[in-house]
């Protein structure tokens, strides 16, 4: 039997990031307010998930620790690219989204958990980076993250909710940056890859898109009519 290749077991590791990721989310919440969902062992990335419940906010909070202790690989072109090394995935969600204790992958809503595990491990595996303006497919073919849902990809987009003293960390010369993840339906990934990150913004600012996950969001590309009118307006 071959035995298993740690794909990253020669490249720097940061593990001092997942604690100043803890002292950083200490600042804005109280610990009674968070709680963890750990990582299964693995041998290449380890990477967990916060949950936090804020309590005087209409959402609560989904967080990955584990995305920053790998650098990324970001392109050349990339204005500042040593500001967009580190990064971490959130995701805000309806209060009325519960979870298991324990997360398997299997459990009703672990999707949602798995859309974040899977956009923060992409960029490493595949040696490459993500920032905003990307997407991510869940499947080369476009099958959505699993069977109670229709949502087949990911948008890495800004907070609108929160500002930069909370969606950016710095220290020791590091900065680690914050991404809001905007699941995707299959003709809204297809949208955008073929009209680009601005097209698609002016739609969901058209259409007053919410950060907010929404499980029965209207799909924003129903009518080819809509967004063609959107970026005739545009032009003019």
């Amino acid at each position: 039997m071959t035995e298993y290749q740690n794909p990253f077991s020669d490249k720097k590791k940061y593990h001092e990031h997942a604690e100043w990721i803890d002292d950083h989310l200490s600042k804005f919440f109280d610990d009674n307010l968070v709680s963890v969902f750990h990582e299964i062992p693995t041998l290449d990335l380890h990477l967990d998930v916060y949950f936090i419940k804020p309590e005087n906010a209409s959402y609560n909070i989904l967080l990955t620790s584990g995305m920053s202790t790998l650098k990324m690989k970001v392109s050349e072109q990339a204005e500042n690219p040593k500001d967009l090394e580190f990064a971490e995935l959130m995701m805000l969600i309806p209060k009325s989204i519960e979870f298991e204790q324990v997360y398997s992958g299997e459990n009703k809503n672990d999707w949602i958990i798995s859309v974040l595990k899977r956009t923060a491990k992409f960029p490493h595996f595949y040696d490459t980076w993500i920032g905003i303006g990307h997407t991510i497919q869940a499947e080369e073919d476009l099958t959505p993250y699993g069977n109670d849902t229709e949502y087949v990809g990911a948008l890495i987009l800004p907070s609108v909710t929160f500002d930069k003293n909370f969606t950016e960390i710095n220290n020791n010369g590091r900065k680690i940056n914050i991404y809001n993840v905007f699941p995707l339906y299959k003709n809204e990934m297809e949208f955008k890859i073929e009209k680009g990150y601005g097209n698609f913004l002016d739609v969901l600012i058209e259409a007053n898109g919410k950060e907010i996950l929404d499980l029965n969001r209207k799909n924003l590309i129903t009518k080819k009519s809509i967004w063609e009118r959107i970026l005739t307006l545009k032009k003019t």
